[in-house]
C-alpha cells in the first residue's frame, strides 16, 4: 500500500493547539494500518515570517506540491497586523492556493441536532439544516489586476480593486458545483449581483450554459443581498450554493453561524488534481490563543474531508464524523458551543475524546 503523505501547516493563533488534536486522530489511522500516512510539518504566516521574513516561502510550496494534501491551522494575529501588506500573514495563505491552483472552496453547513440550541435562531429554522457552499478561490477580486493605493491630482489617496472573472473560471466552478449538487439533493442556487456588475451577468451566463450538461439539477439564481437574507430567514431551502471568491467568503461565514459556531466547520480548497488543502473555516483568534479554549472540532472534521475527498478512505471519513457525533452526544463541549448547564472541556479534553471514541468505533 503506497503511503499517502500530508503536508501539516499549523500557523498562527490557535493552529498549533488545534493541528496538535489533529495529528491525534491521524496518529490513530496510521496506528491501525488501515489506512498508510505519512504527514509533515510546514511553516506559514506569521510563523514562517517569524523565520524567513516571508509568510510563505517556495520551499514550503515546493512541499505541498508533493503532498497528496494539505493540513492547515489558521495564520494572522495582532503582532503582524502591521508588516506591509505583502508580508501580513494572510498573503501565505492566498500565495498557497495560487500556487496550488486551488480554485474550489467547499464548505458544509451542517447542524448537529444535539447543537440546534446554540444557533442564535430559533432551532425550528436551523433544525436539519444541510447545505454546501461553493466558492470559487482563485479569481475575483482578491486576486484582480490592477489594485493598490494611489494619490489622484487633488492629493487624495484612493484604493482601488478589479472585479474580474474569465469565462473559463467560471465554468471550473460551475461543473464542480453542478457535479456537487448532482451528489445532494440535485438543486443549486448562484449568487451573484448580475442587477449592477458585469461580471456577474457573464457568471450568470456562463452558468445557464454549464446548467445544459446538467438536466437532472435544479437551477437558480440569487442576488447576494437577498441570498444574504434568505440564509438567515429560511435557511434550510437551500441544497448547495454556488458563488465568487468575495461573496463566497461572506456568506460562508453567514452560513456558519447558523450551525452555533464557527468552531465547527471544516472546509475543502481544491484542485482539478484531486489534491487539497483541509483547514477550519474560523481563524486564528490570537486573543485565546495558549488558553486551551479553542474548538478542535472544525480541524478534525477536516481531516475527516481530507480523507474523503484527496485520499479516498470514505470509510475512515464516516468513521472519524461518527466519533465526533458520538462526543457530542456525550454532552462534551468547548467553550463556543456550551450551554449554561454543560461543562466546558479545554482543547485538549475534547480532542482525547474524539480519538477514543474513533478507537472504539473501531
Amino acid at each position: 500500500m503506497t503511503a499517502k503523505n500530508i503536508l501539516i501547516l499549523p500557523g498562527d493563533g490557535i493552529g498549533p493547539e488545534i493541528i496538535d488534536q489533529a495529528i491525534k486522530v491521524l496518529t490513530v489511522l496510521r496506528d491501525e494500518k488501515s489506512v498508510a500516512l505519512t504527514w509533515e510539518l510546514g511553516l506559514i504566516g506569521g510563523a514562517s515570517y517569524d523565520k524567513f521574513a516571508q509568510p510563505f516561502t517556495a520551499e514550503t510550496l515546493n512541499q505541498a506540491k508533493q503532498a497528496d494534501a494539505v493540513l492547515l491551522g489558521a495564520v494572522g494575529g495582532y503582532q503582524w497586523d502591521n508588516l506591509p501588506r505583502e508580508l501580513r500573514p494572510e498573503k501565505g495563505l492566498l500565495a498557497l492556493r495560487a500556487g496550488l491552483g486551488l480554485y474550489a472552496n467547499l464548505r458544509p453547513a451542517l447542524l448537529y441536532p444535539m447543537l440546534a440550541s446554540a444557533s442564535t435562531l430559533r432551532a425550528d429554522v436551523v433544525a436539519g439544516l444541510d447545505l454546501m457552499i461553493v466558492r470559487e478561490l482563485t479569481g475575483g477580486i482578491y486576486f484582480g489586476q490592477p489594485r493598490g493605493i494611489r494619490t489622484l491630482e487633488n492629493g487624495e489617496q484612493q484604493g482601488f480593486n478589479t472585479l474580474v472573472y474569465s469565462e473559463s473560471e467560471i465554468q471550473r466552478i460551475a461543473h464542480m458545483a453542478f457535479k456537487t449538487a448532482m451528489k445532494r439533493q440535485n438543486r443549486l442556487c448562484s449568487v451573484d449581483k448580475a442587477n449592477v456588475l458585469e461580471s456577474s451577468q457573464l457568471w450568470r451566463d456562463v452558468m445557464e450554459t454549464v446548467a445544459k450538461d446538467y438536466p437532472s439539477v435544479e437551477l437558480s439564481h440569487l442576488y447576494v443581498d437577498n441570498a444574504a437574507m434568505q440564509l438567515v430567514l429560511n435557511p434550510k431551502q437551500f441544497d448547495v450554493m454556488v458563488t465568487g471568491n468575495l461573496f463566497g467568503d461572506i456568506l460562508s461565514d453567514c452560513a456558519a453561524m447558523l450551525t452555533g459556531s464557527i468552531g465547527m466547520l471544516p472546509s475543502a480548497s481544491m484542485n482539478d488534481k484531486g489534491q487539497g488543502m483541509y483547514e477550519p473555516i474560523h481563524g486564528s483568534a490570537p486573543d485565546i490563543a495558549g488558553k486551551g479554549l479553542a474548538n478542535p472540532l472544525a480541524t478534525i472534521l477536516s481531516v475527516a474531508m481530507m480523507l474523503r475527498y484527496s485520499l479516498q478512505q470514505s470509510q475512515w471519513a464516516d468513521r472519524l464524523e461518527q466519533a465526533v457525533v458520538a462526543v457530542l452526544k456525550q454532552g462534551l463541549r468547548t467553550a463556543d458551543i456550551q450551554n449554561t448547564d454543560q461543562a466546558v472541556v479545554d482543547t485538549s479534553t475534547m480532542g482525547d475524546a474524539v480519538v477514543t471514541a474513533l478507537r472504539e468505533l473501531a
